[in-house]
């Protein structure tokens, strides 16, 4: 199964649940493969041994399997338009019911996955959702270092101030203040606020999209991530959150963290030495013979150009991209652009072969 990636979230995993209700409360994994100390810890630890076997417990998270599964996810980008949608949906139905309790919704997406244009699209639709985006808070899982520096002390520091409640308390009265100034003294105050925090974190592109931002935080860090956690679940009237983690893949085994690439997906391993099990020869495979045939096509026709979504391996085209490394476009898990991508090379005459999972 896919080893690297549910290393990485155990701390995350230990401190949502800590502070969290669930599964009255909802958490959702944006991908699958992070979910297995999730599944471990909601009652299934028992039968983790079945693992994409048949009849045992799926790869991926699944509404039937679980009440703590409050969305079925698998690959890729899908968390904050789900988690929004919960989020209003949890709203409307306390308007009607004094009785119900207003849910937290948490989904969690990897800095792979928030490079595809509809977690975008979700975002900026959460701007504008009205008061049931409040209960919406963003994990931004990252985990190759790719959008934030390093963390450190005062990162920390910073971001357990601004979660606080007497910050948002302090915010939010400011923000009254500045709502009784002239409309163009109240937007010019509104952005001074997004850009002194933005110059500190780094989070002013979420800022713009109307998210609070909190970050980036230590994602191994109990004693950060629990009172953080704790005060963006009780602040009040705060709007949806992203909270910016920094994590290490396959944290914790050695194998897993020098080799990230080997140790995303494993096949059996011995867990001392950290070799996996060679399948035994057989046929060679369909993708194989893709990648051997198209490489091939491609040395007789330079209009041959190959596309994938983040995926290269597990396409073949990574044999593609060494030999022809001009011609390889990885777009990241952006499927649908990199569909339209390749109609616009077809256009002008070049042979796209867009292959996706």
């Amino acid at each position: 199964g896919h080893l690297g990636a549910s290393l990485g979230v155990v701390e995350l995993t230990v401190a949502l649940h800590a502070v969290f209700d669930t599964p009255d409360d909802r958490i959702i994994w944006d991908v699958g493969h992070q979910a297995y100390p999730h599944k471990i810890l909601t009652g299934r630890r028992a039968g983790i041994r079945t693992l994409r076997q048949p009849g045992g417990l799926s790869g991926f998270t699944r509404r039937s399997e679980s009440p703590y599964d409050p969305f079925g996810a698998a690959h890729s980008s899908t968390s904050i338009s789900a988690g929004l949608g919960m989020a209003v949906a949890h709203h409307l139905r306390a308007e009607h019911d004094p009785s119900y309790r207003e849910r937290n919704v948490v989904a969690v997406i990897g800095d792979g996955s928030i490079s595809a244009g509809m977690a975008y699209e979700a975002m900026n639709n959460a701007s504008v959702a009205g008061p049931g985006a409040g209960r919406l808070i963003v994990v931004l899982n990252d985990n190759e270092m790719s959008i934030a520096p390093p963390v450190g002390a005062m990162s920390n520091y910073l971001s357990r101030l601004m979660s606080s409640r007497q910050f948002l308390g302090l915010r939010d009265l400011a923000g009254k203040v500045a709502r009784r100034l002239p409309e163009r003294l109240e937007r010019t105050a509104k952005k001074a606020d997004e850009y002194a925090r933005g110059m500190i974190t780094g989070g002013t592109l979420f800022e713009e999209l109307g998210f609070y931002y909190v970050g980036p935080v230590d994602g191994h860090d109990l004693t950060q991530l629990v009172p953080i956690l704790r005060n963006l679940r009780d602040a009040d009237d705060k709007g949806p959150i992203l909270l910016h983690i920094l994590t290490e893949k396959g944290r914790g085994y050695r194998p897993a963290e020098s080799a990230g690439d080997k140790y995303h997906a494993v096949a059996r391993f011995n867990v001392v030495t950290g070799v996996q099990t060679k399948a035994p020869p057989g046929p060679p495979s369909y993708t194989s013979v893709f990648s051997r045939e198209l490489t091939h096509r491609a040395k007789q026709d330079d209009s041959i150009v190959a596309i994938t979504a983040a995926m290269p391996s597990g396409t073949g085209l990574d044999a593609f991209a060494r030999a022809y490394p001009d011609r390889f476009f990885d777009v990241g898990i952006a499927e649908q652009h990199a569909v339209t991508f390749a109609a616009g090379m077809a256009t002008e005459g070049l042979r796209p072969f867009c292959a996706i999972y």
